[in-house]
Protein backbone atom coordinates (compact mmCIF):
# COMPACT_ATOMS: atom_id res chain seq x y z
CA UNK A 1 0.00 0.00 0.00
CA UNK A 2 1.41 3.45 -0.87
CA UNK A 3 2.28 5.93 1.85
CA UNK A 4 -0.54 8.34 2.66
CA UNK A 5 -0.31 11.98 3.70
CA UNK A 6 -2.95 14.54 4.60
CA UNK A 7 -2.68 18.30 4.61
CA UNK A 8 -4.34 21.69 4.73
CA UNK A 9 -4.26 24.31 1.97
CA UNK A 10 -4.81 27.52 3.92
CA UNK A 11 -6.07 30.35 1.74
CA UNK A 12 -7.04 34.00 2.05
CA UNK A 13 -8.17 36.87 -0.19
CA UNK A 14 -5.83 39.86 -0.63
CA UNK A 15 -6.84 42.75 -2.91
CA UNK A 16 -9.39 40.52 -4.63
CA UNK A 17 -6.89 37.74 -5.37
CA UNK A 18 -6.69 34.38 -3.63
CA UNK A 19 -3.41 33.53 -1.91
CA UNK A 20 -2.36 30.12 -0.61
CA UNK A 21 0.05 29.27 2.18
CA UNK A 22 2.90 26.95 1.22
CA UNK A 23 5.79 25.65 3.31
CA UNK A 24 9.37 24.91 2.31
CA UNK A 25 11.04 21.78 3.71
CA UNK A 26 14.00 22.35 6.01
CA UNK A 27 17.38 20.69 6.07
CA UNK A 28 20.43 20.77 3.83
CA UNK A 29 18.94 18.65 1.04
CA UNK A 30 16.28 21.31 0.38
CA UNK A 31 18.34 24.42 1.18
CA UNK A 32 18.97 25.44 -2.44
CA UNK A 33 15.81 24.03 -3.97
CA UNK A 34 12.86 26.25 -4.74
CA UNK A 35 10.64 25.52 -7.76
CA UNK A 36 8.79 22.26 -7.12
CA UNK A 37 10.09 21.97 -3.55
CA UNK A 38 7.29 23.76 -1.68
CA UNK A 39 4.26 21.91 -0.31
CA UNK A 40 1.04 22.30 1.58
CA UNK A 41 1.59 21.63 5.31
CA UNK A 42 1.05 17.87 5.38
CA UNK A 43 2.28 14.62 6.82
CA UNK A 44 1.88 10.89 6.84
CA UNK A 45 -0.77 9.04 8.77
CA UNK A 46 -1.70 5.43 9.38
CA UNK A 47 -5.00 3.61 9.09
CA UNK A 48 -5.78 4.30 12.75
CA UNK A 49 -6.03 8.07 12.27
CA UNK A 50 -8.72 9.90 10.31
CA UNK A 51 -7.13 11.79 7.38
CA UNK A 52 -8.67 15.14 8.38
CA UNK A 53 -7.42 14.71 11.95
CA UNK A 54 -3.94 14.01 10.56
CA UNK A 55 -4.13 17.09 8.31
CA UNK A 56 -5.04 19.34 11.24
CA UNK A 57 -2.31 17.79 13.41
CA UNK A 58 0.32 18.18 10.69
CA UNK A 59 -0.67 21.79 10.07
CA UNK A 60 -0.16 22.50 13.78
CA UNK A 61 3.15 20.59 13.90
CA UNK A 62 4.58 22.28 10.82
CA UNK A 63 3.40 25.85 11.45
CA UNK A 64 2.58 26.16 15.15
CA UNK A 65 -0.93 27.37 14.23
CA UNK A 66 -4.37 25.85 14.63
CA UNK A 67 -7.09 25.44 12.01
CA UNK A 68 -10.72 24.60 12.64
CA UNK A 69 -11.58 21.25 11.02
CA UNK A 70 -15.22 22.37 10.83
CA UNK A 71 -14.14 24.87 8.14
CA UNK A 72 -12.32 22.28 6.03
CA UNK A 73 -13.50 21.81 2.44
CA UNK A 74 -12.31 18.57 0.77
CA UNK A 75 -9.99 18.96 -2.23
CA UNK A 76 -9.60 15.25 -2.90
CA UNK A 77 -6.37 13.33 -3.38
CA UNK A 78 -3.41 13.31 -5.74
CA UNK A 79 -0.63 10.79 -6.26
CA UNK A 80 2.89 12.19 -6.22
CA UNK A 81 5.65 10.90 -8.49
CA UNK A 82 7.05 8.58 -5.80
CA UNK A 83 3.61 6.99 -5.30
CA UNK A 84 2.60 8.78 -2.09
CA UNK A 85 -1.11 9.65 -2.01
CA UNK A 86 -1.81 13.11 -0.58
CA UNK A 87 -5.31 14.11 0.52
CA UNK A 88 -6.03 17.77 1.19
CA UNK A 89 -8.62 20.15 2.56
CA UNK A 90 -8.94 23.88 1.95
CA UNK A 91 -9.41 26.15 4.95
CA UNK A 92 -9.96 29.89 4.74
CA UNK A 93 -7.82 31.76 7.24
CA UNK A 94 -4.76 33.86 7.84
CA UNK A 95 -1.29 33.13 9.15
CA UNK A 96 1.61 35.42 9.96
CA UNK A 97 4.57 33.70 8.30
CA UNK A 98 6.93 35.40 10.77
CA UNK A 99 5.29 33.35 13.55
CA UNK A 100 6.24 29.99 11.99
CA UNK A 101 7.20 27.47 14.66
CA UNK A 102 7.54 23.86 13.58
CA UNK A 103 8.92 20.50 14.58
CA UNK A 104 12.45 19.26 14.23
CA UNK A 105 13.17 16.13 12.19
CA UNK A 106 16.17 13.85 12.52
CA UNK A 107 17.95 13.22 9.23
CA UNK A 108 21.09 11.31 8.38
CA UNK A 109 23.49 14.02 7.22
CA UNK A 110 25.67 13.85 5.30
CA UNK A 111 23.87 11.01 3.55
CA UNK A 112 25.47 7.66 4.19
CA UNK A 113 27.46 8.97 7.17
CA UNK A 114 25.39 7.28 9.86
CA UNK A 115 25.22 10.63 11.69
CA UNK A 116 21.76 11.85 12.65
CA UNK A 117 21.25 15.62 12.86
CA UNK A 118 18.15 17.65 13.69
CA UNK A 119 16.76 20.15 11.20
CA UNK A 120 13.49 22.07 11.08
CA UNK A 121 10.86 20.04 9.26
CA UNK A 122 9.79 23.31 7.62
CA UNK A 123 12.20 26.25 7.34
CA UNK A 124 9.80 28.90 6.03
CA UNK A 125 6.24 29.61 4.94
CA UNK A 126 5.00 32.10 2.38
CA UNK A 127 1.79 33.28 0.76
CA UNK A 128 1.58 32.93 -3.03
CA UNK A 129 -0.95 33.78 -5.70
CA UNK A 130 -2.16 30.79 -7.76
CA UNK A 131 0.29 31.20 -10.65
CA UNK A 132 3.36 31.49 -8.43
CA UNK A 133 2.07 28.70 -6.17
CA UNK A 134 1.85 26.34 -9.16
CA UNK A 135 5.53 27.03 -9.94
CA UNK A 136 6.67 26.60 -6.34
CA UNK A 137 4.62 23.59 -5.20
CA UNK A 138 5.33 19.90 -5.76
CA UNK A 139 4.01 19.21 -9.28
CA UNK A 140 1.26 16.79 -8.22
CA UNK A 141 0.04 19.13 -5.46
CA UNK A 142 -0.52 21.95 -7.98
CA UNK A 143 -3.84 20.22 -8.64
CA UNK A 144 -4.97 21.31 -5.16
CA UNK A 145 -4.41 24.96 -6.12
CA UNK A 146 -6.46 24.45 -9.29
CA UNK A 147 -9.26 22.73 -7.37
CA UNK A 148 -9.33 25.52 -4.79
CA UNK A 149 -9.47 28.26 -7.44
CA UNK A 150 -12.27 26.43 -9.26
CA UNK A 151 -14.30 25.96 -6.04
CA UNK A 152 -13.91 29.65 -5.16
CA UNK A 153 -14.97 30.62 -8.69
CA UNK A 154 -18.16 28.58 -8.30
CA UNK A 155 -18.96 30.39 -5.02
CA UNK A 156 -19.06 33.81 -6.72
Amino acid sequence: MPKQSAGILLHRMRHGVVEVLLVHPGGPFWARRDAGAWSIPKGEYTGGEAPLDAAVREFREETGAEVDPALAVPLGSVTQRGGKVVTAWAVSGDFDVASLVGNLAEVEWPRGSGVLRSFPEVDRAEWFGPDEARRKINAAQAEFVDRLVESLRKET
